[in-house]
């Protein structure tokens, strides 16, 4: 019979490694969440600027009246409209580079820890 005997320190320090690189994952998970948060609150912030400058320029053209004023008001917003636009295709860019950065990361974490899990079971 072929009794084995098992080190302990041998699969603490496995352990170890193990949470250190679950306990770094996390951290950089969380950094991605608050970045994505920070993202979210820009479009938020483009949206409502956007709003409060359509609110704008439809209170000044209700002051004066006629065919001029409504063609006024149309250029105003078809301008405030494509700024907007110009802004969400830059946060839709931001948010591309920002979506490849964090895939790679996981990409990396988990390539890390095959290679751990690879390198533990050659050893054990």
């Amino acid at each position: 019979m072929n009794t084995r005997t098992f080190d302990l320190n041998t699969w603490l320090e496995t352990y170890k490694e193990t949470f250190s690189s679950f306990a770094k994952a996390q951290q950089d998970g969380f950094k991605a969440l608050e970045r994505f948060a920070r993202f979210n609150y820009a479009v938020a912030g483009d949206c409502l600027e956007a709003g409060l400058a359509q609110a704008k320029a439809t209170l000044s053209a209700r002051a004066a009246v006629g065919t001029q004023a409504v063609a006024d008001l149309l250029a105003k917003q078809a301008e405030l409209s494509s700024q907007l636009s110009e802004k969400l295709r830059a946060r839709a860019q931001e948010f591309s580079t920002l979506a490849s950065e964090v895939q790679e990361s996981v990409n990396s974490f988990a390539a890390e820890a095959a290679t751990r899990a690879a390198g533990t079971k050659k050893a054990a």
